[in-house]
């Protein structure tokens, strides 16, 4: 979808020539954002690279040396040794607005094309679950990008830093009118971290979330868009203390609304560990308010043995559900004890799974009533008729979440 940044420049090997075997050359782009020579980039132009330099506009060659970087944003921060540099402004992302007009610099298609200026307009703002990164919150413009141009400026009609450009949608690997730059107000974060400690800290509120889309909204009995549905609530975390649990539709963090559960989780991943924070709630249609004290993110965070007889799947509800044991436990490849409920396999014409359920997930509770046993599974879904609305509590991979679907 989004193609390889630097097929153009890399190649494939062909054996045509020993260079093309063992040198690889990248192409990418850069802003100077402090005198001293600190400048930005993204971390997939700089990323595995054993020499890093680069070329100014008045065409100097300069060594740099990695300073840090931030998969997660797709961040890096390079330095060379130079003085008396004219480093960007950097603007406030946030004070951008769809239809203002930005203008992308950087290196299309390679060194022959350096500083190519291309303009457009902020298509829209906010864009997550793009797939690039961790923590997406992208400015989307129809400023020409193309590769190379990954890590240059998006600048406003003041020339003012807004973003970091960093990819294109495309079918074809060129520019099809939608590009991706992460907001200055985020790459200015993750510059101040990586020059301040050499890393980013982020903090975490140890619940999962997900959007509410119509079909959960109707089932739970609340409003589609607003609010970001808790999913799992880890234990011993900041968010179990403070009381919150699965189900909990979070409409506000620190007073601030929450939109989607993108932005909320880079709202709390944005704070500083041990900062105390106030989120809003609702439950079971009743408005609970909780405070909650966050912890700094670690990599650790971010009963019958005889088997089943393998059930039909049922026509109604488009999959089949069976009894979690140890055999299906080792084929499923599953963590979890026996007496589960679990889907074993499913129709892809069905609702169901359109609506997102997959083999292997574990079916927790059936329209809010929880699920102990297969029996009670049996009890919940036996009256279900075609045209009804099911709400499944499921767990996949130790995360919770909610699907909804209409029969």
């Amino acid at each position: 979808f989004f193609g390889s940044p630097f097929d153009d420049f890399f190649g494939r090997p062909d054996g045509n020539s020993a260079e093309r075997k063992n040198v690889r050359r990248g192409i990418g782009s850069g802003v100077i954002v402090t005198a001293d020579g600190y400048i930005l980039t993204n971390n997939h132009v700089i990323d595995g690279a054993d020499v890093v330099y680069v070329r100014t506009a008045d065409k100097r060659r300069l060594d740099a040396k990695v300073i840090g970087t931030d998969p997660k944003t797709d961040i890096a921060v390079i330095k060379v040794n130079q003085q008396g540099l004219k480093p960007i402004v950097i603007g406030d992302s946030d004070k951008l607005r769809v239809g203002e007009w930005v203008i992308a610099i950087g290196s299309p298609l390679g060194e022959n094309l350096a500083r190519t200026v291309t303009q457009g307009i902020v298509s829209a703002k906010g864009r997550a679950n793009v797939g690039l990164a961790d923590y997406e919150d992208f400015i989307q413009t129809d400023a020409a990008i193309n590769p190379g141009n990954s890590g240059g400026a998006l600048v406003n009609i003041n020339g003012e830093l807004v973003g970091i450009n960093t990819a294109i949608a495309s079918r074809t690997g060129g520019f099809e009118g939608i590009g991706f730059a992460v907001p200055s107000n985020m790459a200015k974060s993750v510059l101040t971290a990586l020059i301040t400690t050499g890393k980013v800290t982020r903090s975490y509120l140890g619940v999962s979330i997900q959007d509410i889309d119509d079909n959960i909204a109707k089932a739970m009995n609340v409003k589609a868009g607003e609010g970001a549905l808790v999913g799992t609530v880890m234990e011993n975390s900041p968010a179990a203390r403070a009381g919150m649990q699965t189900g909990d539709v979070i409409l506000e963090f620190n007073g601030a609304k929450v939109t989607s559960s993108a932005a909320l989780r880079n709202a709390i991943a944005t704070q500083t560990p041990g900062s105390m924070v106030y989120i809003r709630v609702l439950r079971d249609g009743a408005l609970k308010s909780f405070a909650a004290r966050l912890e700094e993110q670690t990599p650790k965070t971010a009963s019958s043995t005889t088997p089943a007889k393998k059930a039909d799947i049922n026509s109604a509800l488009g999959f089949r559900a069976e009894e979690l044991t140890p055999e299906l436990v080792q084929r499923l490849k599953l963590k979890g004890s026996s007496g589960k409920v679990v889907i074993t396999a499913i129709q892809q014409q069905s609702t169901a799974y359109r609506a997102g359920l997959r083999p292997g997930d574990v079916i927790l509770s059936v329209n809010k009533q929880a699920v102990s046993s297969v029996a009670s599974y049996n009890a919940l879904v036996k009256n279900l008729a075609k045209g009804e609305l099911l709400l499944l509590l499921i767990e996949r991979g130790g995360n919770k979440s909610y699907i909804a679907f209409t029969l």
